[in-house]
């Protein structure tokens, strides 16, 4: 082998190590954002006759979910004969509250999605456990807990 032939496959060589160093920077880097991005436990949402228990939440990354917040875990009807129903209420940045329904004397599982279509990402959310007490009374509801991206 000549001296230019040793050259040239030491040359690629070197850049398929370049390309792997690449590859496992990216790979690693990737890694670090999901650990960023993982679940987070919320502390017991309650008002007279409704309960938010197990809560998590995460802030989805902004390639997944269109960046939304993520929350889940078990909306309970404690008020077993009041004959009221229960709800969760979560907002994100200053629009309107969703609300998800539970149902009467039950506990249901919740696994919502909250995002804002007009932006690349969620920066705030808003959470909150009520009671529907009817049209003639204003439904109870827990303190509202604020979240915002870190």
């Amino acid at each position: 082998m000549t001296s230019r032939h040793i050259h040239f496959s030491q040359g690629i060589s070197m850049r398929k190590l370049a390309t792997a160093a690449v590859a496992a920077g990216l790979f690693f880097g990737g890694m670090g954002v999901a650990a960023a991005d993982s679940w987070h436990n919320v502390a017991l949402f309650k008002t007279t006759g409704a309960r938010f228990a197990e809560g998590k939440y995460m802030w989805e990354p902004v390639e997944v979910q269109q960046g939304a917040f993520h929350i889940k875990g078990k909306l309970r009807d404690v008020g077993l004969n009041d004959n009221h129903n229960v709800y969760l209420q979560v907002k994100v940045h200053g629009y309107g509250w969703n609300r998800f329904d539970g149902v009467q004397k039950k506990t249901v599982w919740i696994d919502k999605l909250v995002h804002d279509g007009a932006s690349r990402y969620v920066e705030t959310a808003e959470v909150r456990v009520c009671q529907n007490r009817g049209s003639l009374h204003p439904d109870n509801c827990s303190p509202t807990k604020h979240f915002k991206r870190p």
